[in-house]
């Protein structure tokens, strides 16, 4: 099935157990895909000591690649637009956050069974990616696991607390940096990006209650 026919079947019933239950405000779903054009990944080369920006490629990458003498570092940037920027759903700057799933398609997993990751949540330019950006500060962080099993798979992550964080601060994007867990020094993920084809794009559900 369709990954936005099994989102729409959840949202109704998430309305429905709303309008059953004491509080009276329904529950929102909100799915918004992500800009690709500003979606992208920092390459750092220790060697050189030079970085390497590119924005929206058809995957970003992150984690280190075995095959590169360098071992250059990747780190990928997703963009989610709040705001209905891009044509998009909009969540309202005063909504509540329920809950928030981040769904991305992976088609690369190397060098390592498990890919230990950081997901952090950021700030960028939507002009375009920075240098700074590679190692710019986290407004919030939580860590996850991908596995070689996740190759040709979705990956749903929720990431509830950091839309939480997003909404307090008010920013107008959702923008999130994937890192390999410093705590490692092999592994390599790559996330599908293609342009105009939403059957793989990253995507960012929100239930949210207006008003809140």
């Amino acid at each position: 099935m369709h990954k936005l026919s099994i989102i729409s079947i959840l949202a109704v019933m998430l309305l429905t157990l709303s309008c059953n239950g004491s509080d009276p405000q329904p529950v929102i779903i909100a799915n918004i895909f992500s800009d690709q054009p500003t979606d992208g990944d920092i390459a750092y080369d220790p060697v050189l000591e030079s970085f390497t920006i590119t924005n929206g490629p058809e995957t970003i990458f992150f984690g280190i690649d075995d095959n590169d003498p360098n071992l250059s570092e990747y780190r990928a940037f997703l963009d989610f637009p709040l705001d209905g920027s891009t044509g998009g759903e909009v969540i309202p700057i005063n909504a509540r956050i329920v809950s928030a799933t981040l769904e991305v398609f992976i088609n690369e997993v190397s060098f390592a069974p498990i890919v230990p990751t950081l997901l952090d949540l950021v700030t960028y330019p939507i002009i375009g990616l920075r240098v700074e950006d590679f190692d710019s500060f986290p407004l919030l962080s939580q860590s996850l696991n991908f596995f070689a099993s996740d190759l040709g798979t979705f990956v749903s992550i929720d990431v509830t607390s950091l839309m939480q964080e997003a909404q307090r601060l008010g920013v107008p994007d959702f923008q999130v940096r994937f890192v390999l867990d410093f705590e490692t020094d092999v592994g390599f993920l790559g996330i599908e990006d293609l342009p105009f084809d939403p059957s793989t794009a990253p995507l960012l559900t929100v239930s949210y209650v207006p008003g809140g």
